[in-house]
Parts: structure tokens; sequence; C-alpha cells
């Protein structure tokens, strides 16, 4: 497929030929059959020529999969031409051959995750194949003929290409598969799956396929190359301990500070200063609310800035717990854990960890105290960008027994590392320092030896027959091992391995792979509990802010539904009604939806999700109890504040084509964010 560079921008998706000389001025794009407001928009294929009129030949060449509205539609003798502009507002740069170029209905384009802990994404040619896997009782007899076919011969029947064995970072290498349409179904398995037909393009922009193989699958990485063996000297980890720092946490501070010495130690005797870095970050609560707290979140030491053992301990020195309570017995972790994604630079370390360190329950985003308005899954997002683990030791201490099951509902969705599925969340019975102190022990060390054997060449990275790497401790030392430790090992090293894979696939280049049309699954054929893409929906700036603007006025209807559940949909209908929505609609009965109200924009229908909001109707919601209701306004709330940092995130804010006005800059916005 075509690879993206981030030349025009600092998150360029398509690099466009220049057409100013082509310019025209025309009206409004023209609109998709039956639809009001969205436009017709088209990509190019390879080889697609822009021309100064219809019919013209030796035009100029578009680069692959560049997007076009469309304005006009002229039939010639031979074929149908298109007249399109680089965005919506008018600008027309001239003709495309309609065959050369794909309709593309929604903005929605596709993420790989990474493929650690699961099977290489298959694309196959026919729906119907993949249909007939996902609804057989044994999925697996259908799928394991086919992973032996490409592995002697890298062809399979029915199948165009699969992804390549390292992780492509869509963050550090932006790359377009579009999604032509979608549909969400239920597999036989029980699990609800997205059918997504995609585009892509072949290397060289050949269109005709047979192949499934590609250039960046390295057949087998059990026996590493000396170039790959050279990059993986150059792997490294940060570690950055997001720590409570309230009253009673001094022994687990000095406790901290102890086993990050004793690693140093370690790490200076191998001569690998360069490889493995710690941070460090203390958290409270709100000095709003509590003065005396002092402050919220504080960067002790930066990984990014410290030089050894003896400079860390001496940036954490002052490190002491807090002389005065704080606001509530929740703290908010989710302020110093945001501090160490943002203020850390994460793009000089392969390996990502923070670990959070805490006897309490955490301040959500709706609480007047929440120092960043997000939740326990939005931090996780955040975190999942630049490809950060979050590891939580919950201490549960004897004071704080009261809240242990609420905190750790908390904690094992933010600790849960998307890449691998796998949670990381542990606990610490009764706070016991010496527990602790041997999970931070462990922990350290696994993440060190990790980082030591890459650097050796010890491991074999990306094998399938080896995916739990670098078990340092012999045999013996395993058995003397509780489970959780060994939990923890095995889960270290799982995830040690998906960062490694995501590294070189940075260092190699690994692109995806080369298919024009296909037909994927986003989960896992086998493993259907296991994602194998994310959806992102590119919303313009105009889509973002009415997106905004609508979740506002349903929060503050649903907030006076609390106090008459029949005032919810009564306010929503006097919003539609200002919009020009049609009186006979808004008049339906209690089972109308919320979608079918008017107040919704059309750029949220046809997405392939199921939305508890979009098809919420007055009967469900008057038949919600109180608290049912405050938790559907509460994950509104949420997703709406996260719509407010996706509009100040300049840097990821991206032009389709360097001519579009501005305006239609849009913005990958998860699926599962939409309402």
């Amino acid at each position: 497929m075509r690879c993206i560079t981030k030349s025009l921008t600092a998150a360029a998706l398509l690099v466009v030929g220049s057409t100013s000389s082509l310019a025209f001025a025309t009206d409004k794009p023209l609109l998709q059959e039956g639809k009001k407001t969205l436009y017709q928009r088209v990509l190019t294929s390879p080889g697609c020529e822009l021309t100064a009129q219809a019919g013209q030949s030796g035009g100029e060449v578009q680069p692959t999969f560049s997007r076009f509205y469309v304005y006009e539609r002229s039939q010639a003798p031979d074929r149908e031409w298109l007249k399109v502009g680089p965005d919506s507002l008018g600008n027309t740069v001239g003709w495309l051959p309609a065959n050369c170029t794909v309709e593309w209905k929604m903005q929605l384009t596709l993420a790989f995750t990474n493929p650690a802990n699961r099977d290489r994404l298959l694309f196959f040619k026919e729906r119907s194949t993949l249909e007939d896997i996902l609804d057989a009782p044994d999925p697996v007899s259908k799928v394991i003929p086919l992973r032996s076919q490409l592995k002697k011969n890298s062809e399979a029947q029915g199948v165009l290409a699969q992804e390549p064995e390292f992780f492509v970072d869509l963050k550090e290498q932006f790359y377009l598969l579009p999604v032509l349409s979608g549909e969400e179904i239920m597999t036989e398995e029980g699990f609800r799956t997205r059918l997504l037909n995609i585009a892509s393009v072949t290397k060289d922009g050949d269109t005709t396929l047979s192949q499934a193989s590609d250039d960046n699958h390295i057949e087998s990485l059990g026996h590493q190359d000396a170039d790959i063996a050279d990059k993986l000297k150059a792997f490294s980890a940060a570690v950055v301990f997001v720590i409570d720092s309230t009253i009673t946490m001094d022994p687990y501070i000095d406790r901290t500070r102890e086993a990050i010495g004793r690693v140093y130690e370690k790490v200076e005797d191998e001569g690998l200063l360069d490889q493995v870095k710690f941070g460090l970050v203390a958290y409270r609560s709100s000095i709003k609310a509590r003065p005396g707290v002092e402050y919220v979140s504080k960067m002790y030491a930066n990984p990014n800035q410290v030089k050894d053992g003896d400079d860390f301990l001496n940036k954490v020195a002052d490190l002491k717990q807090a002389t005065v309570s704080t606001v509530s017995w929740d703290e908010d972790p989710y302020s110093g854990i945001m501090q160490a994604v943002d203020d850390v630079d994460w793009s000089e370390f392969g390996a990502r960890y923070i670990v959070l360190i805490t006897d309490s329950g955490a301040i959500e985003g709706d609480s007047e105290h929440s120092g960043t308005g997000l939740s326990a899954e939005q931090v996780r997002m955040e975190a999942a960008n630049p490809g950060v683990a979050i590891y939580t030791l919950h201490l549960k201490t004897p004071e704080g027994k009261h809240n242990h099951a609420s905190a750790e509902a908390q904690y094992r969705n933010l600790s849960n590392y998307g890449a691998t599925n796998t949670s990381l969340y542990y606990p610490v019975n009764a706070g016991d320092v010496e527990e602790y102190g041997k999970k931070v022990d462990s922990l350290a060390d696994i993440i060190t030896q990790q980082v030591q054997s890459v650097y050796r060449g010890d491991n074999a990275i990306g094998s399938a027959e080896n995916s739990q790497i670098v078990k340092d401790a012999d045999a013996k030392q395993q058995q003397q091992q509780d489970v959780e430790q060994q939990k923890m090992l095995d889960d270290a090293a799982l995830i040690g391995h998906a960062m490694q894979l995501a590294y070189l696939g940075s260092k190699t280049g690994a692109k995806a792979p080369p298919v024009f049309q296909a037909w994927i699954s986003d989960r896992d054929l086998i493993k259907q509990n296991v994602p194998t893409t994310d959806v992102r929906v590119l919303l313009t700036k105009a889509q973002l802010s009415d997106l905004s603007d609508i979740m506002q006025q349903i929060v503050q209807a649903a907030n006076a539904g609390l106090i008459s559940p029949s005032e919810m949909f009564n306010q929503l209908r006097s919003v539609a009604a200002t919009m020009g929505a049609d009186p006979n609609q808004l008049q339906q009965s209690d089972n109308t939806k919320l979608a079918e109200l008017g107040v919704m924009g059309e750029y949220l229908e046809d997405l392939p999700y199921h939305s508890d909001v979009l098809n919420l109707d007055e009967e469900t919601w008057k038949s919600w109890n109180g608290l049912d209701q405050e938790k559907f306004i509460r994950n509104l709330s949420i997703k709406l504040r996260h719509y407010q940092r996706y509009n100040a995130d300049v840097d990821r804010w991206v032009s389709l084509a360097p001519d579009s006005d501005a305006r239609d800059d849009v913005y990958p916005v998860p699926l599962e964010m939409m309402p």
C-alpha cells in the first residue's frame, strides 16, 4: 500500500501533487445519494491523471489515494468524468476519469494493532470466504490450513495478503487503509466483530494481485541476520514510576528509591546506562480544594535527563509524603500519568513503561477535583498513543478497604495493555511493604534483563514458537516464584515482545501489505476477543465541533431527565425543531431513537458499530434506574472532554490534500470514542 510521509504537516496523511495551475471556482460538491450534508468523495487509484478538461489525455498523474471531492459528473462517449477539488469549499482543480477512482462514502481508515499476541491479519478476496470462517463452529479447522499454505509457498486460496510480521506504527509512519464499507456482526463464537471492505495499493501501483507475499516479511526471525541484530543493539527502555505521595506513602517511596538504586548499580555494571532509564512523577490531589497539598503532580526525574543512578537518586531525594490530608480518600493518579505521557519524549526509547503505585482509588474525570477531566479508559488511550504500557501496583491497605473493589475496577481498566490484551494490574495484599518491594524489584529486574538480552542478541524476536521472550531465570528459580510473580514475568515478556516488534517495524520501515481491495475482520479469526485493527473516523473540524455541541445538548437534556424522565427527549425534540427537523418525526412515540430525532450529523450514519447513544429511545431511558442514567451521562461527559482534547491537539490534525482549506483538515478519532 502507499505509505505516507509527514512532509506536509506533523501528521500528514497524503502527499498530493501540486495542481494550483488548474484552479477553478465553483459551488458546493455533489451530495451523496440520500444525504443532505455529506458530499461525494473519491480516492485515486494508481496512474490516475488529472486534466484541465473532461476527455483530455496526458494529464498530471496523481499520487495513489489522493482524496478529492466531486463537483460535477460528465458522461463522455468512452467513460464518465469527474470534476474534482481538494476540499468542499469550491476550490476545484480539474477532471479525473471515474474509472480510476474509488468511491469513499465514510472517511474511515484502519490502524493495525500490535501482532504480538495474535496471528497475522489475513486479507481475503471475497467476503463470503471470511464469513464462512466466522460462522464456523470451529474456525480453527478453517484457518489452520490457510496458515499452512501461506507458510509453505506464501499463497493460499482466497487470500490476497497478510500483514507484515513487524508492527506498523501509524503514529510514526502514517498509512492510509481506507474503509470502503463495513458491517458489525455477531460471530458464532459470540463476539461482536466488524467485517470491513478496505482498499490499499500494490507495490509500484500494480492492481492485479495473485500473491500474498510482501517485501517486509522476514520468514524466520528465529535466525536473526546481522542487520536486525545491529538494530536491536540500540533498543532501550524507559520506566517512569508514578507514585502517590500523600500521607502514609513514605515507606513505599523509600522502597521504590531503594529498588531503582539497586537496578542502576546493575545497569552500570553491565554497561547499559544508555539502554535503561528510570523516571519518577509524584502526584497528590486538587490544590484548589487543599492548597497545603502543594501540587497535583510533579516530575522529579525525567528519564530523558537522568545520567546515572546517583543522578536519579539526587533528583528524587526531596520526595516525601504530604504533610496535610487531601480533599478525599481518592487521589488524582490520572494527572500524574498524563504528566508522564505528555512530558517524557518517549520516541527515544523502544520499550516504554509507566508504573503506577497507589493505595487509593482515582478521582474520575467528571469530578470537580479532577485535574485532567479524563477517565481510566481515556488515560489508557492517551498512553497508547506513544505506545506506553501502564502497570498498577495497588496497595490494598486496611485503611482503604472501603474502596478496594471500586479502585481495582478502575485500575484493571487503566492497566489493560491493548497491544497484547494483557492486564498489568497487580494488587499488594494489606499494603505489605515487603511484598511491594519484591514486586518492584522483580519488575525493574525483568525490564532490565529484557534490554540486556536483546542487546546481547540472546533472544529470537518475532518467532511464533517463542513469543514469551526473555525468561532469564533458570527453571529452579522459576519453580520457587509464586504464581503472581510468574504472571508478572510472563506478562512483561509478552509486552517486551510487542514493543520490540514495534521498534523493529520502525527501524526496518515495515509497511502495510500490498492489497488493492479486500475483506478483513477487525478481530483475530481464532482469538476473537483480540482486535486486529483499530478503526479511526476522520472528522473535519466542523464535524468535531458539531459533535461536541450536540453531545453537550444531550448531556444537558439527560441531566434534566434525571429529575423528570420525559424531559430529556422533550428538550431534544426542541433542539431538533430549531435545526429544521421534520415536525411529524418529532411527534413519534416513546420508541423513537435518539438518532431518529434529527439532531445527530449524517456523518454518524452507516458507521460499522453499535451505538448505545444513537439507539437510545425514551422508553429505555425511562426504564433505567438513577444509577444507570448517571452512568450514561458520565460516559458522555468524558467523551465530550476528550473531543475538547482532540480539538486542541494541533499536531495530529491532518490535511488530506496540500491545496485544501484548513477547515477540511481531519482528526483520526477512534471509532469507540464516537457517541
